[in-house]
């Protein structure tokens, strides 16, 4: 198994990208023969409602999650909710699942987006410079996730 530190996770929820801040999250790669990873959320106990509609109803959820560093491409998941445990002020959301593809190469796609908004020279370079640290969600991502 190997674990990572996780930075960020978004979930899709009626065609709507809902992000979770996170006081804290691991993620875990079974290394198993069913390609099974492990991610676990320690978020506000506001969210808990959400996550428990989403255990009881069984559904598989669409997850992009920003693993290790800031700079890192999302990973895409498709993952179901299996653990919703308070503790204290806050909840612990146990989600397992698969890796949905391989990376989608952002830094590909944001450049053909900014060149398809008539962006060139410096003005072309200093704007991916800037999204390539802040990773705004491409125009492609925010049509299908």
């Amino acid at each position: 198994m190997k674990t990572f530190k996780m930075l960020s996770v978004s979930i899709l929820d009626d065609d709507q990208v809902k992000d979770f801040p996170l006081i804290d999250g691991i993620i875990i790669n079974q290394e198993n023969s069913h390609h099974m990873w492990v991610l676990e959320l320690f978020i506000d106990e506001k969210y808990q409602e959400t996550f428990e509609k989403w255990k009881a109803a069984d559904e598989l959820l669409e997850a992009k999650v920003v693993i290790s560093y800031p700079e890192n491409e999302p990973a895409a998941f498709r993952v179901a909710v299996e653990a919703v445990k308070k503790i204290g002020d806050n909840i612990s959301v146990l989600l397992k699942g698969r890796l949905k593809r391989a990376r989608s190469q952002y830094a590909e796609q944001l450049l053909e987006e900014l060149i398809s908004e008539g962006l060139n020279g410096s003005e072309l370079l200093r704007r991916f410079e800037s999204d390539m640290r802040s990773r705004p969600r491409l125009k492609k991502d925010k049509e299908k996730f």
